[in-house]
């Protein structure tokens, strides 16, 4: 069966975030004599576009190469010096990450300290427009849109889990809605996971039927109705793709593809055979529903 991926990020909404370039982006050129030894109050994300250099950050050694990006977290103390012959060049951007105003979403998930980039073939040239076209005293909307692209790539790679949430907050609403959106992430992320509804409400700092209450309230669904609303999504996307009725069944965690379809139009509103033949007319450029953007409205109101 195929491993089942969902975005870190996709159940926190958009206008809860907010990204905020601290300072002009450094544009790295270093020669073969450089080196650095400091900490920054706020996060700095560097990409490796040519050279090498090694940097000790805590008691963790880390080689950069073109391909890799390395996050600092906020008050890290790190020391780094160049490699290579060749100039080491890249992007280094300080900025901070808030969700509601308040809380430190880099703070709040636990990342690896560098990662090679999967999509360096399609990444090198963006973070090469980045690099080049920085201004060099201040910050624009399309860096910032260019950098929060950047940023989710390295976070979708370097995620590691989710830190443990202080029992302490539970009274802060930011707080819940900040357990609720981790939930539901992590859903998303392993649908397919038989114990990830039980596994998720256990691990938030609430009662919980409590917590599936306010769950319901801000994503519109039960926990678990959530999660088969999640593997209707993936089975949408590989019938979409060419599958099977039967084969996207199971490759959604389905045996029987009866029990399926009566699932699949009970949260999409639509058979599955039907789903395909929406598609294929949208891909043909009719407009379903009426809809004028040709786009399937899911899942039905509830």
């Amino acid at each position: 069966m195929e491993k089942t991926e969902g975005s870190i990020l996709s159940a926190i909404p958009m206008n809860a975030m907010a990204l905020t370039l601290t300072r002009s982006t450094i544009r790295m050129q270093h020669s073969h004599t450089w080196g650095v030894d400091k900490s920054n109050s706020v996060h700095d994300l560097i990409i490796c576009l040519t050279g090498s250099a090694r940097y000790e950050v805590g008691s963790e050694t880390i080689d950069m190469a073109p391909g890799r990006a390395m996050l600092l977290p906020a008050n890290t103390w790190f020391s780094g010096h160049s490699t290579s012959m060749e100039a080491y060049t890249g992007i280094a951007q300080h900025f901070t990450l808030d969700l509601f105003g308040r809380l430190d979403l880099i703070a709040q998930m636990n990342l690896k300290h560098a990662v090679t980039l999967a999509r360096w073939e399609m990444m090198e040239p963006l973070t090469r427009y980045y690099h080049d076209n920085a201004p060099p005293y201040s910050t624009t909307l399309l860096q910032h849109h260019l950098f929060m692209f950047l940023l989710i790539e390295f976070i979708e790679q370097a995620h590691i889990g989710w830190k443990e949430q202080s029992v302490g907050n539970v009274n802060n609403p930011d707080a819940l809605s900040f357990s609720v959106m981790v939930a539901a992430s992590q859903i998303a992320a392993d649908p397919l996971g038989e114990e990830i509804v039980e596994r998720t409400i256990s691990s938030a700092p609430y009662n919980p039927d409590y917590f599936k209450r306010e769950f319901k309230k801000r994503v519109g669904w039960t926990p678990d109705k959530f999660q088969e609303f999640k593997r209707m999504e993936r089975a949408m996307g590989l019938m979409a793709g060419g599958c099977t009725v039967k084969r996207a069944a199971e490759l959604s965690g389905y045996t029987d593809a009866y029990y399926f379809s009566r699932m699949f139009k009970r949260y999409i509103g639509i058979s599955p055979q039907g789903y395909q033949q929406s598609e294929k007319r949208s891909r043909e450029g009719a407009f379903p529903r009426g809809e004028e953007d040709g786009q399937l409205i899911y899942p039905l109101t509830r």
